[in-house]
């Protein structure tokens, strides 16, 4: 990992310690990590690299519309299985097609490894300046980078293992590369084993819980106790330790409510704004200087592929609304949503592509948008309307400018997925108890929700149907953020894309039984290079046409 560390050096060096350079006038004109850390107001420079480069800066200098931080993930993530499909020009097509770049030889690769070891090693750099003992001015800098190198490497770990946790714990997760990691141990670093990884992730968590007792956030760009316990949850539930799981989803639950139905679907604030509703315990956001805005008019950001309420007919307003690259619902799961569902207003009924005139599809898109003739060029560009979310919306309402528009927060952790977490590990200990804690949570979303509507087996019969109807929820709750394939690898599925009536691209409807191998990312080459220690995942090989239908 010597190079990594070095380009991740670089990294924090030049995002997070721009204002302590400004002090120095180094006689060879370049400046050392030791010289920006001993600089006026380093440490807090350090400290808030950690939480202010998660997206927006690309990692490329090429800056690509696929590269845009951490929530460029969530749509690698989610198109590797069923329920996004990226259609016409999509930067995400690799993932989904387990295309050749896939290989390690390829920047895809890159991508994931270099952007969380370098978030790892800026928050490396905050706990090597606090040190052991942090002084009291320093404590909550370093809980900070404890609980966001945590959520990295849960992160990373589910990425990389080829199996799930539970199927195997000795599966080789990441590189452990924490602050007392010099150079010379990274380059003959092997994968650490997931039982490894999970304890390390926890002990993290302990040293954070301390550090930010008492903290008081600025805002929900920030982790805080109720983000640590969030976190504890997320890994007690891939551990499958059901009584920890439960027990600190609850503990996170505290002082936040979830979405109303009308929040959920809000025009002008829906999933753009961490502090509209109650909702949101930990976001990120896009800034208007950020490169993925400023570059090529926003096409390298969140916005150019998840807000399609903006004009065509020009450049410059993203890939839904100018170039036809899409990314919508899955056609059977759109239609496994009730009518009396709040979330099926959140995508286009496929019913509209049946539509004859231009006026019958505009007046049928009033019913999910204040701009429908937006939409209706929108549709056209993607030669379809039928599942088009209309999830996320533009800032403010904005449906002009989309470099303002496109100056959106997106979640990266909510109470409902606490709620849920609850809820699947109370029925893996009491069934009872979860289907209550289930049925309470789905009927704030569907007030006709009876247990038992969504417990498909999915071509994989091993999982409980308890376990598949939580799934569901999860799949239709958080479509496009993120928690698709980690879901699917956590419950070892497989996934189906070919059926009666599918959407999905042709000769990618493809069905497996457990989790296909493309989910297990390879390392990077020129990580392998500099690491001898590491034995990388094989290249995944694509499947050869279509599958057989499934019949539901």
């Amino acid at each position: 990992m010597k190079k990594i560390y070095l380009l991740s050096i670089a990294a924090a060096l030049m995002f997070g310690a721009t204002s302590c350079i400004q002090e120095f006038e180094p006689q060879n004109s370049s400046v050392t990590e030791k010289q920006a850390s001993e600089a006026p107001g380093a440490y807090q420079n350090f400290v808030n690299a950690i939480t202010s480069n998660i997206s927006g800066k690309p990692m490329d200098s090429r800056k690509q519309p696929n590269d845009f931080g951490y929530t460029s993930f969530y749509l690698q993530w989610d198109v590797m299985g069923q329920d996004m499909v990226p259609i016409n020009n999509n930067w995400f097509g690799t993932w989904y097609e387990c295309g050749i770049g896939l290989a390690p030889i390829y920047l895809n690769c890159q991508y994931p490894w270099t952007f969380f070891f370098v978030q790892i090693k800026s928050c490396n750099t905050v706990l090597q300046l606090a040190g052991e003992e942090p002084a009291d001015n320093m404590k909550e800098g370093a809980g900070i980078a404890h609980c966001m190198r945590a959520l990295y490497y849960l992160n990373l770990a589910q990425m990389f293992a080829p199996t799930s946790y539970a199927a195997n714990p000795e599966a080789p997760t990441v590189p452990i590369t924490s602050e007392k990691v010099d150079l010379q141990g990274a380059t003959t670093t092997p994968r650490a084993p997931y039982n490894e990884m999970m304890q390390f992730i926890l002990s993290d968590l302990d040293a954070a819980e301390t550090l930010l007792a008492g903290y008081s956030r600025p805002d929900k760009y920030h982790p805080d106790l109720s983000v640590v316990n969030g976190i504890r949850a997320r890994a007690y539930l891939i551990m499958e330790d059901w009584a920890n799981a439960e027990k600190y989803a609850k503990l996170a639950q505290s002082g936040y409510s979830p979405l109303t139905p009308a929040q959920y679907t809000d025009r002008d604030h829906g999933f753009n704004d961490a502090n509209f509703g109650n909702s949101w315990m930990l976001a990120c956001t896009f800034k208007s200087d950020d490169t993925a805005i400023t570059y090529n008019d926003g096409d390298s950001s969140w916005g150019t592929w998840m807000i399609c309420e903006f004009p065509t007919g020009s450049t410059g307003l993203g890939y839904y609304n100018a170039y036809g690259g899409a990314n919508v619902i899955d056609r059977h799961l759109y239609e496994t949503i009730p009518s009396t569902d709040c979330r099926k207003k959140c995508f286009i009924d496929f019913s509209l592509d049946d539509l004859s005139t231009k006026a019958e599809v505009v007046e049928a898109l009033k019913a999910y948008s204040d701009v429908p003739e937006n939409v209706y060029g929108t549709g056209l560009c993607q030669n379809t309307f039928g599942g088009l979310p209309m999830k996320f919306r533009s800032r403010n309402g904005n449906h002009i400018n989309n470099q303002e528009g496109y100056c959106v927060d997106v979640p990266m952790m909510r109470v409902e997925e606490m709620m849920l977490i609850e809820a699947e590990a109370a029925g893996m200990q009491d069934q009872n108890r979860g289907i209550a804690l289930l049925t309470a949570f789905a009927q704030n979303r569907d007030p006709n929700y009876v247990y038992g509507t969504h417990n498909e087996a999915y071509n994989n019969t091993s999982t409980p149907a308890f376990r598949n109807e939580v799934w569901w929820q999860r799949r239709v709750e958080f479509w496009g953020e993120g928690l698709a394939t980690q879901d699917i690898k956590r419950l070892q599925k497989g996934i189906i894309r070919s059926y009666p009536g599918s959407n999905h691209k042709d000769g990618y409807r493809w069905n497996t039984q457990t989790p296909p191998d493309w989910m297990n990312l390879c390392i990077v080459q020129t990580e392998t290079n500099y690491n001898s220690a590491i034995v990388n995942n094989p290249t995944p090989i694509a499947p050869t046409g279509n599958s057989p239908e499934y019949n539901w």
